[in-house]
């Protein structure tokens, strides 16, 4: 019975570590206070960063955007979420919304679709 307890907290102790490594892996390599974006998925490409807004996504990004990142910072009354626009000059529809510390590693509706972004107080 010794032997059994031995080997199945072995089993628990290497799963929760390989659970932990994954977790860690699929984080976004974002600053704090920053908005990031990438051009592939799972936070991997090309990468912008941005402290404020952006009105005009170049080239390299313009509908190229499939992961984000807001690792802005809150507090009261400070402009954290941000709102990602289909077109450049913050027209069109807005493509996806995220509030402060929220990472997407994927979206097939905001997928490709990014142009511009701006801070607001709430989605």
């Amino acid at each position: 019975m010794k032997r059994f307890s031995t080997l199945l907290a072995a089993v628990v102790l290497t799963t929760g570590a390989v659970l932990a490594t994954s977790a860690a892996a699929e984080a976004a390599d974002c600053r704090s206070g920053y908005f990031c974006v990438w051009t592939d998925a799972n936070f991997d490409g090309l990468k912008i960063e941005h402290s404020g807004d952006d009105h005009w996504w170049e080239g390299d990004m313009f509908k190229h955007d499939s992961s984000w990142a807001n690792h802005g910072v809150s507090g009261p009354g400070v402009l954290d979420h941000v709102k990602v626009y289909e077109g450049r000059e913050l027209l069109g529809p807005v493509t996806l919304c995220l509030a402060p510390g929220q990472e997407v590693g994927y979206n097939a509706g905001a997928n490709d679709r990014g142009g511009s972004h701006t801070w607001t107080k709430d989605c």
